[in-house]
This record gives C-alpha cells, sequence and structure tokens, in this order.
C-alpha cells in the first residue's frame, strides 16, 4: 500500500469508538510497564515533540482519523453571518456601558476602534492559514505546522479555555435579558444556594436548558446551524440597526463632554477589557474544512465581517453616549436604560430581544467553533480520539461538541457574570501573537531551503519585535508618564521589522497563491505590537488564572498528551519506512512529520 494510504489505515484501525481504549489507545498506555517505559523517557520524548514541526500534509490526512468526513456545504456569505454571529452579542449589550462609565467615557468608541484594528490585524494572518491549510483544527494546526507541536498544544489549551469561560459568561447574561424581557431581575430567574460561596451560590437553570438545545442544533447539521444563525443575526441586525438610528435621533451632543475622562490611559484600558467583543471570530477559520472553496470564501468571509462588526460597535458606542452622560449609564442594561431615560420605555423590550438574538448567535456559533478545535487537537492524539469522532449521518464533531458545551453549562450553571468576565481576553491575545509570530516563521523560514544564517537573523529579529513589544507594554503598566521610554522601545520595534524586511528574504514555499497576506512581514509585525501592549492593560488576576491554567494542561501533557502524540507520530514514521510505502516529493510534503536537525529551530 501507499503511505498516504497507509498511515489513513492504520488512524482508522485505531479507531474512535466509544471503548475504553478509544481514549488511551496508544502503545505506551496498553500496560503499566510501558507507562512506566514511558514516563522514563519523558525528557527526550519531549525534546523530540518540541523540535518537531508538522507539515501540511499532516493536518490534512489528519482528517481520516475522524472516520467520517465533514460535508462542504459553507460559502463566503455563511461565513460572514458566522463571523458576526460569532462576536455581537453582550461584548457590546452590557461592556459598552460598563467600560463608557468606569474607563474611557464617550471615547469608548475609541476602545473599540483600537481593539477592532487589532481583531483585524489577527484576522489578516488568520486567512493565509485557513485557506493554505483548510481544516477545523484553527489556530492550533496552524502553529503546530509553523513552532511545532508543544507550543500548538499550550495555545489550543488556552483557546478552548477561552471558549468555555466565554460561553458561560453569555450563557449567564442571555438569563439576565430574559429576565429583563419579562419585567424581573436576573436574580429571580436563578436559585439561590446560600451554602455555596459567594459569587456561586445563584445557580441558572435556564442558561443550561438554553446550551442543551443549542448544542442539539449544532450537532445535527453545520448547515442547518447556518440558517438558524442567518435568522437570528438578521433578527439582530434589525434591531442594532434601530438603537443606532434611534439613539443618533434622540441624542444630545451635550452628553459628549468631557470626551475622554481619563485620557489615553482610560481608552487602553477599556480596550484590553473590550477584546472580549471580538472574541469568537476565530470559530470562523476552524470552518475551513466545511467551506466549499476556501481560497476565496475564508478571506471575504473573515475579513468582511470584522470590519462590518467593527462599524457596528462604534456606532453603538456613540449612539449610547449620546443618549445619556457617561455617569448616568446603566452597567447591567446600558442600552435599555438610556432609551427609558429619554422617554422611550417600549425600546427597552426590542433592545432586549435583540441582546438575546445576539448571545443565541453567539452561543451556537461557538457551540460549532470549540468542537471543531477540539476535534483536530484529538486527531494528533494530544486529547483522546474519541473526540476526534465525525458521525457519519450528520457529518458533525457530535462527541466533540457535547463535551465542550458540558463543561460549558457546568460552569455557567455555578458562576456568577462578574467572576467569568475576569477570565476572558488574556488567552485570546496570547493565541493571536502565537499566530502573527508563525506567520512571520512561515513567510522566512523553509527547513532545507532557509540558510543557517538567514535563519539566525530570524530568531534576531523576531527576538527584537517580541522584546520591544514587552517594554512598550511595560513601561506602560507601571504608568510612566515620560516619552523616552516608548521612542526607544519604538524605534527597536521599527529597526526589528525593517531588518526582518531588508536583510531576510522570504523563503520559496509550495503554496495555492490563492491568498497571502500583504504588508509582510509590517502586518504581522503590528499585530505582534498592539496585541502585547494590550496584554499589558489586562488585571493581574487574570495573568495567575491564565498560569494556573496553562500549568494544568503542562500537567496533562508531561503525563499523557505527550506520550500519545509521540506513539502516534511514531506509528506513521514507521508505515512510511515499510517496503511497499511509496515515499513522495519532498515539495508535495507528504512525508508526515519532519524531526528538525541542527539547522532548524
Amino acid at each position: 500500500m501507499g503511505s498516504s494510504g497507509g498511515i489513513e489505515e492504520a488512524t482508522r484501525r485505531r479507531g474512535c469508538s466509544c471503548t475504553a481504549g478509544a481514549f488511551f489507545p496508544e502503545e505506551s498506555f496498553e500496560s503499566l510497564e510501558n507507562y512506566g517505559r514511558a514516563l522514563k523517557e519523558t525528557p527526550s520524548r519531549l525534546m523530540n515533540r518540541v523540535l518537531t514541526r508538522a507539515l501540511e500534509s499532516d493536518e490534512l490526512e489528519s482528517k481520516a482519523r475522524s472516520n467520517n468526513d465533514m460535508k462542504r456545504t459553507l460559502t463566503w456569505w455563511d461565513l460572514i453571518w458566522f463571523g458576526m454571529g460569532s462576536v455581537i452579542g453582550s461584548g457590546v449589550f452590557v461592556l459598552a456601558g460598563l467600560e463608557a462609565k468606569r474607563d474611557a467615557g464617550p471615547a469608548v468608541v475609541l476602545s473599540y476602534a483600537v481593539s477592532g484594528y487589532s481583531a483585524l490585524l489577527a484576522v489578516f494572518c488568520y486567512t493565509e492559514f485557513a485557506v493554505e491549510i483548510p481544516v477545523a483544527g484553527g489556530s492550533f494546526a496552524y502553529l503546530r505546522v509553523e513552532l511545532g507541536d508543544f507550543v500548538a498544544f499550550i495555545a489550543a489549551g488556552n483557546i478552548l479555555f477561552e471558549y468555555i469561560i466565554g460561553g458561560a459568561a453569555v450563557a449567564r447574561s442571555w438569563t439576565s435579558y430574559f429576565a429583563t424581557l419579562c419585567n424581573h431581575s436576573g436574580k429571580e430567574f436563578r436559585i439561590h444556594a446560600p451554602h455555596l460561596s459567594e459569587g456561586y451560590n445563584y445557580l441558572d437553570p435556564i442558561s443550561i436548558g438554553v446550551i442543551i438545545i443549542l448544542t442539539i442544533i449544532a450537532v445535527k447539521s453545520t448547515k442547518g446551524t447556518s440558517r438558524l444563525n442567518y435568522v437570528a443575526s438578521i433578527v439582530h441586525v434589525i434591531v442594532i440597526l434601530f438603537i443606532i438610528i434611534a439613539g443618533f435621533a434622540k441624542g444630545d451632543i451635550n452628553n459628549y463632554a468631557p470626551f475622554a475622562p481619563n485620557g489615553p490611559r482610560g481608552i487602553f484600558k477599556a480596550s484590553a477589557v473590550l477584546f472580549f467583543a471580538y472574541v469568537g471570530f476565530d470559530a470562523v477559520p476552524t470552518l475551513a474544512e466545511e467551506t466549499k472553496n476556501p481560497g476565496k470564501d475564508i478571506p471575504i468571509g473573515l475579513l468582511g465581517s470584522m470590519v462590518i462588526t467593527t462599524t457596528i460597535y462604534c456606532l453603538m458606542a456613540v449612539a449610547l453616549c449620546l443618549m445619556q452622560p457617561n455617569q448616568l449609564i446603566d452597567e447591567d442594561a446600558p442600552f435599555s436604560v438610556a432609551f427609558s431615560a429619554v422617554g422611550w420605555d417600549w425600546a427597552k423590550y426590542l433592545v432586549s430581544l435583540g441582546a438575546l438574538k445576539g448571545m443565541t448567535s453567539v452561543l451556537l456559533v461557538g457551540a460549532v467553533g470549540q468542537a471543531r478545535y477540539l476535534t483536530h487537537i484529538a486527531r494528533t492524539h494530544m486529547l483522546p480520539p474519541w473526540f476526534a469522532q465525525v458521525d457519519a449521518k450528520t457529518g458533525t464533531p457530535v462527541n466533540a461538541t457535547i463535551t465542550m458545551m458540558a463543561a460549558t453549562a457546568l460552569i455557567a450553571f455555578f458562576t456568577n457574570l462578574d467572576i467569568l468576565s475576569n477570565l476572558m481576553s488574556i488567552s485570546t491575545l496570547f493565541i493571536f501573537i502565537m499566530v502573527a509570530v508563525a506567520l512571520l516563521v512561515r513567510r522566512y523560514y523553509v527547513t532545507g531551503v532557509t540558510s543557517p544564517s538567514d535563519r539566525n537573523k530570524l530568531v534576531l529579529f523576531l527576538t527584537l519585535i517580541l522584546g520591544s513589544s514587552v517594554g512598550i507594554s511595560i513601561y506602560w503598566g507601571l504608568n510612566q508618564r515620560g516619552w523616552v521610554g516608548y521612542c526607544i522601545f519604538c524605534l527597536m520595534w521599527f529597526l526589528g521589522t525593517l531588518g526582518l524586511r531588508v536583510m531576510v528574504p522570504q523563503a520559496a514555499r509550495e503554496t495555492t497563491k490563492l491568498w497571502r497576506v500583504p504588508l509582510v512581514p509590517w502586518l504581522p509585525s503590528t499585530s505582534i505590537a498592539i496585541n502585547v501592549f494590550l496584554l499589558g492593560s489586562i488585571d493581574k488576576d487574570s495573568f495567575i488564572r491564565f498560569f494556573i491554567w496553562t500549568a494544568a494542561l503542562l500537567l496533562y501533557y508531561f503525563f499523557f498528551g505527550l506520550h500519545a502524540s509521540y506513539d502516534i507520530a511514531k506509528d506513521q514514521d514507521q508505515i512510511l519506512k515499510t517496503p511497499d510505502s511509496t515515499p513522495l516529493p519532498h515539495d508535495q510534503g507528504k512525508a508526515v512529520e519532519m524531526n528538525i536537525n541542527s539547522t532548524d529551530f
């Protein structure tokens, strides 16, 4: 048999059926003796995984481990609506008022613009990967190809965490707006459990009911999910247009003074929080495997949805601050209270309906995206391959969808929104930084093509870009008001990017050339700088939670994920070396993985 067919048959033979061996079927877990031997080999196995980059063909061939293919039913039109549906929710209906009152004032519109610009740069970086590697793994697959297994696993674990926490926050907000629609407070629709700790003692059964219904829809059909998302998003857009037009009509320009009560620091602090409003768009690249024409549909869908979404956010923020002085904006239901303040009390019902529609779309698209992340990670056996199953009838990853939504429901049932909101943006900003770095590596480094000299210059300039970005962020975080530090670090960033542009040639690589990100290295380098800067505006507690979760990921990886992925890579290498396997040319990328030698990173 040929190498590709052998890999496919071997991965299918390992299987993902619901048996004890479906979770850890690899050789290292067949007996206690094997597991003990694997633990002793942890250092060498870890080095192998850290210094191994997957080929694009490996990511594409890994689809065989799902037993069935996902159905290609989506177009750019579907992706635009998915993109809008994935983000327009509590990020604007709740956080716009919160940040306008606490930090930015009417300048919250600039905060949305800054975070939107950062997200747009990240979208550009995603598009090239999504076109060239059209699989369900999203950023996990992209980082695995360019930065290796270890970095990809840590990044993917954090994006899954962000999905779960974000989904739980939206589900809790859904209950609150539903209560407002029914003329009740959110607490009246929750069960008080006084014996539980504060912040976890208002149980939310409605959020669980909503999640269960949306899970059923998500596992039935991706196209069906898209159609429901159409309906919800169309209603949502109508309500948003009403808010914008009515807000401008009933607004008072005098409410815009003072415009930025806390100055630039308040604007950027709000930007870091409002980045939550853009969390979720990375669910769209995970649909590449189900897109009819990825080379055309993904760039249009991603960029189109992001531009439309940012415009909507800015206009809604302007309308809100025109209707009320920022000191009087309500933190829980800002738009509803604002319409009451201008004498349109009836409008709060329409606003609540629009918010419900928006949050329903966010939950639904989140259910689709997070399941596909988990599916692709499981295909590599870093997580149990049982999660990689794709149902033959529906063409959807049922196991992954149900598991992720069950975790979301559990957290939403117990945890208050204010606790969840503090856990949001840091993981996503970290992923965006890594994807931008991966794009630079992709453009300037190819094994066996890039010379050691050019490789070393790439490492130097990347270090300069990252180091100067961190320096700017720390200088800002320390409340330094002088301009000397900013000038030094900005000059370092500029020289690092210019050096990459002038002194390192872009590596020749076989690509489809359907779509390439423009303005490289300036665009990804700017994305790195802005995202690192926004990280510097996030509170200390969020970083502590980030490091705790990352530590938990490392424990799982060292004891399970490392050995499972090592075994599956070793099996594939053995198949390629069998006498009846036919090696294919390197430029076709049919070798499954490559171990990096002394001339590589």
